[in-house]
């Protein structure tokens, strides 16, 4: 099921005082944008702290198939661009694999050149609908061939002269918006994105980092207009790419409900649209100190230390979502844990993820013993505080669906139950955080991989 393998399932269990200090791999967004920005321009781009997960790596291997010179050289990454306008038509169909981020951006990216260039995907992505990214780009005369419901295998043919567009985002998505700008790049005139609600903006900082000619205005009711002038010259830079918060979230969840817990996570990317959960962690009561608040490549980066604490029930309200929509699963897990009642607000975007995951975190919450309610745009905990009948005694699993988070957040789970979770697949996890079970193992997380017999 998962990328055509047998499924590998995990369990953890209750565990006690996780320690240690630990660095998270880079993050996932900054990671995909820095092997397009780099391959896309002229001269070399090095990245340090990459995170070298399955996504981001597929999205490396497209660029490379469009002509950007891509190699390793120790813990380094270092990159010959095309120049921008001058990648080159994939001689085969470019394969995301599990990589939403990397497959939206890119065919924005591609979409709008005189070639074909055709994307496929695993059975998830295959699953997951890419109309919000092909309809502004077929404003921009791009022509789309694609299965039902705008889904993969996509096959674009940009125009030989492209429409610069002004594209309001319907939907709170870095994905489109970013996906706009990126072929408003090979685009004469100017390319213009009206977001009512901000997103994270990696894309915008990027691109002013790279040299494109990019402005954004924020007016009084918070809406951002962001022009970007087409056809622009992009040039290689260093990166060093900061922790990944959404990884974050697993170790700092898991330290907060193991009682008697300390842990240190350095270097955590703090991009004020990309704290939302921290945010309503410690609102929560969380123990999160913040310390060495530092400013690395025009991005705010921090360490957190975490102590185990006890949680009080709060309502997240529907604004927040942009800012934590990867880290709702994982936040659903510590509510189990809060005392009262937590209630989730404006959670639609969490439908079209790697699987449906408000249905996913609901029904793995109810397996495992947690009461709560799932609402179309809503979901409800009822916190019982010490984990008391939560886990699953006969061994039933989590489906997680093939995506990672579910996987992820229900071990996070097991480490604060009265009786192990089990999930039905932890192969996926690799997709996006390779190294999490050592990661967690090493704090002292009673987590086993590969369950034989089971399933």
């Amino acid at each position: 099921m998962s990328h055509g393998i047998a499924l590998k399932p995990a369990k953890s269990r209750r565990s006690t005082n996780l320690t240690g200090t630990v660095r998270i791999p880079g993050d996932k967004s900054i990671s995909h944008r820095s092997f397009m920005f780099g391959g896309l321009a002229a001269g070399e781009t090095r990245i340090t702290g990459l995170l070298e997960g399955e996504d981001v790596i597929n999205t490396g291997k497209a660029m490379r198939a469009m002509g950007a010179k891509i190699d390793k050289v120790g813990a380094e990454w270092i990159i010959q661009g095309t120049g921008n306008g001058a990648l080159l038509a994939p001689q085969a169909p470019l394969d995301f694999g599990n990589a939403g981020t990397g497959c939206r951006l890119t065919m924005g990216l591609v979409g709008v050149y005189d070639f074909e260039s055709t994307f496929i995907g695993d059975a998830s992505l295959s699953k997951r609908p890419m109309g919000r990214v092909l309809d502004p780009l077929r404003e921009m005369g791009v022509q789309v061939t694609s299965m039902a419901g705008d889904r993969l295998p996509v096959t674009l043919r940009g125009p030989r002269t492209p429409n610069p567009i002004v594209y309001r985002v319907p939907m709170a998505s870095a994905q489109v918006k970013s996906a706009v700008l990126l072929a408003g790049l090979n685009t004469p005139g100017v390319t213009t994105v009206i977001e009512p609600v901000m997103t994270r903006d990696h894309t915008e900082k990027m691109l002013q980092g790279f040299g494109a000619d990019l402005t954004v205005e924020t007016d009084a009711d918070g809406v951002r207009t962001i022009r970007l002038e087409g056809r622009g010259a992009l040039k290689g830079q260093v990166i060093d790419v900061p922790g990944d918060p959404s990884s974050t979230a697993f170790p700092l969840v898991a330290a907060i409900l193991v009682p008697g817990s300390d842990v240190t996570i350095m270097n955590v990317l703090m991009n004020p649209t990309r704290t939302g959960l921290i945010l309503t962690l410690q609102e929560m009561g969380a123990d999160i100190e913040v310390m060495n608040a530092r400013s690395a490549g025009g991005e705010d980066v921090a360490d957190l230390r975490v102590r185990g604490s006890d949680l009080k029930g709060v309502t997240v309200p529907a604004d927040r979502a942009p800012s934590m929509i990867d880290e709702y699963p994982v936040l659903a897990v510590a509510a189990a844990f809060a005392e009262g009642t937590t209630t989730m607000l404006g959670l639609e975007e969490l439908r079209v993820k790697e699987s449906d995951r408000l249905s996913a975190v609901a029904e793995g919450l109810k397996l495992n013993g947690v009461d709560c309610d799932e609402g179309k745009e809503t979901l409800v905990v009822r916190g019982r505080p010490g984990g008391k009948g939560y886990g699953n005694p006969s061994g039933a699993a989590v489906v997680t669906y093939l995506d990672h988070r579910i996987a992820m957040s229900f071990l996070v789970l097991g480490l604060a139950s009265e009786h192990e979770v089990t999930v039905d697949d932890a192969s996926i996890i690799a997709t996006s955080f390779p190294e999490f079970m050592d990661l967690m193992t090493g704090l002292g997380a009673q987590i086993e991989n590969h369950i034989d017999g089971k399933i």
